[in-house]
């Protein structure tokens, strides 16, 4: 088990079953909501307890944001299919978890590299942002 939350410890989670490692992603509406890119894991919605009350913000036709709404911090990115994103930076540690690959790479700010030599996509990749390791 694992847990994590807020800032202002308002909101609180944990995560009862595997989650996938963690993943970069470089997309705008990442960059924009978080002040740079979002290093994110996923478990199993029916996997994950919230206490506290989570704002979400529909971020597009098929995804939403969810945030503390006192302290702001970003908790969750919500789109289809059964995984829940959690923002791997409100883990409490150790999380076990490494980072895995970055997607969304042709749209990265343009005043940082990428350093490591971890696989990149351009785009989404199904192939990272789906794994989950059992």
């Amino acid at each position: 088990m694992i847990t994590g939350g807020c800032l202002c410890g308002a909101v609180h989670y944990r995560v009862t079953g595997p989650m996938r490692p963690v993943i970069a992603c470089h997309c705008a509406q990442c960059r924009m909501t978080s002040g740079h890119h979002v290093a994110a894991t996923s478990a199993l919605r029916d996997d994950v307890q919230i206490t506290g009350t989570v704002q979400w913000f529909a971020s597009s036709d098929s995804a939403r944001r969810g945030f503390c709404g006192t302290c702001g911090s970003n908790l969750f990115w919500d789109g289809p299919g059964s995984h829940l994103s959690i923002f791997a930076g409100t883990l409490d540690a150790p999380t076990g978890l490494t980072l895995a690959g970055h997607i969304f790479c042709a749209d990265k700010g343009d005043y940082y590299d990428i350093a490591d030599d971890l696989p990149q996509a351009d785009a989404d990749d199904p192939a990272l942002t789906t794994q989950v390791d059992v």
